[in-house]
């Protein structure tokens, strides 16, 4: 039974390994998790668009762009010992944020009501506006994005475990631990920065 899911999916499976190696890099905050986001990210539009999570689908499209630009900034980025630095936004940049992310989800879970069959178009559409927002903020290296990826990750738990998608829902479970690691560290070395 177990084999047989393995066999029939696969492209989710592989998909989510290369995430939760991806995503351990990143909290380690090295360059290299740039390219295995892109092979993740490829898989898993496969997966998300047979299932009717188009925005889901589309926003690993977008992860995959964003993730090369993302690639070169953090290259442009690292310091002598092959880290980037990370930072706080400021208050007023966070309320600007959290607006464009609503803004952004409720018109995406709308247009995707409206004119598409998507399954669960609103609870999808605020996983990807959130996302979006969260990989923006990753590539600028704030440390606000694993706050929102925390958020993410249980609400997409919820939304794959609607779907039958276990491993993905394994996969972000794994991610709603890394995430909550990779906020302490991410802040630890902030301090240590400061400090510096």
């Amino acid at each position: 039974m177990v084999l047989d899911y393995c066999r029939a999916h696969w492209v989710e499976l592989t998909g989510a390994v290369l995430g939760l190696i991806q995503i351990w890099l990143l909290v380690r905050r090295s360059i290299w998790n740039f390219p295995l986001a892109m092979a993740s990210v490829s898989l898993i539009a496969m997966t998300l668009f047979e299932e009717r999570l188009y925005s889901e689908a589309g926003l690993q499209l977008f992860f995959f762009v964003i993730n090369a630009v993302g690639w070169f900034q953090w290259r442009a980025a690292r310091d002598a010992s092959r880290r980037v630095p990370v930072g706080w936004m400021t208050g007023p940049q966070r309320l600007t944020w959290l607006g464009i992310t609503v803004l952004l989800s409720v018109s995406l879970g709308w247009l995707m009501h409206r004119f598409t069959n998507a399954a669960l178009p609103f609870a999808d559409s605020a996983v990807a506006g959130a996302s979006i927002a969260a990989q923006l903020l990753l590539n600028m290296r704030r440390i606000e994005n694993w706050v929102l990826w925390v958020v993410i990750d249980v609400a997409s738990i919820v939304l794959f475990y609607a779907r039958d998608l276990y491993f993905l829902l394994a996969l972000y479970l794994a991610f709603l631990v890394i995430s909550v690691i990779g906020l302490r560290q991410w802040i630890s070395a902030e301090r240590r920065e400061t400090a510096a």
